[in-house]
């Protein structure tokens, strides 16, 4: 799968300011109340609910968090259910956006997205018109800190798995999207720990941005729609040089 190395360092310039803004207890929350909506609040019973508690866990979500996220996902606390959409634009230089949210509130989304991309030289998209040009993927993400590269690849390929990155902390694994659940769970049994299970969107073809000015603006609209409390994902076909990278350091 061609074009992940590139957005990864994106990825880890942005992780430093994820903690400092709050948005990460945010996310989990969601996460934790789509998961106790779709399979139960009982994580022995939910995979999916473990995996994202595990996750909170992580980042150090305060337990109250976690319960009431659960119970609202089941409907204990009364209210509007929380519901999953996606939607879809185009940046600057028609760079294509998917930003999937969780939300009791439709119209309240539908509007703050449509603002954010308005107000940052981006055009809001309908349904279908952006996300034909992204794969849809299953990612399981997994630490095992005494397997080897070659142990964790071949599990992940024996489980169902299509492909596997490694660095030094982690492993990728990406695998068919109707295949996520099966694969994770085969990992676990085979005695990993999996921290992180979720559906991802890839980009069929790259754009590569080698002009810092649109790299900056591109940076910035992913960084509002990741920050906006609504939201779960964001998914882009961008991809920065070196060059640019080493710019927006500076």
């Amino acid at each position: 799968m061609a074009g992940h190395n590139k957005w990864s360092k994106v990825k880890h310039i942005k992780a430093r300011v994820d903690a400092v803004k709050g948005r990460v207890f945010s996310k989990c929350a969601h996460e934790i109340a789509l998961a106790a909506r779709a399979g139960g609040g009982d994580p022995q019973l939910n995979s999916r609910l473990r995996t994202a508690i595990e996750n909170a866990k992580a980042v150090s979500t305060p337990r109250e968090n976690i319960e009431r996220a659960i119970k609202k996902g089941t409907g204990e606390l009364g209210g509007a259910a929380i519901q999953e959409v996606t939607y879809e634009g185009y940046g600057p230089n028609g760079i294509a956006f998917l930003i999937e949210t969780a939300t009791d509130n439709l119209n309240r989304t539908a509007q703050d997205i449509r603002t954010i991309f308005s107000k940052n030289n981006g055009t809001p998209a309908t349904p279908g018109s952006v996300s034909y040009q992204f794969d849809r993927k299953g990612q399981v993400i997994l630490v095992a800190p005494h397997a080897s590269e070659e142990e964790i690849f071949e599990s992940a390929i024996m489980a169902g798995a299509d492909d596997v990155q490694s660095d030094e902390t982690e492993h990728t694994i990406y695998c068919p999207a109707a295949q996520l659940a099966a694969v994770a769970s085969q990992l676990r049994l085979s005695g990993y720990h999996v921290t992180s299970e979720k559906f991802i969107s890839i980009p069929q073809i790259p754009r590569y941005i080698e002009d810092l000015s649109t790299a900056r603006q591109c940076l910035k609209l992913y960084d509002l729609f990741d920050a906006y409390d609504d939201t779960l994902n964001v998914f882009t076909n961008f991809e920065l040089s070196d060059e640019i990278l080493a710019q927006l350091d500076n």
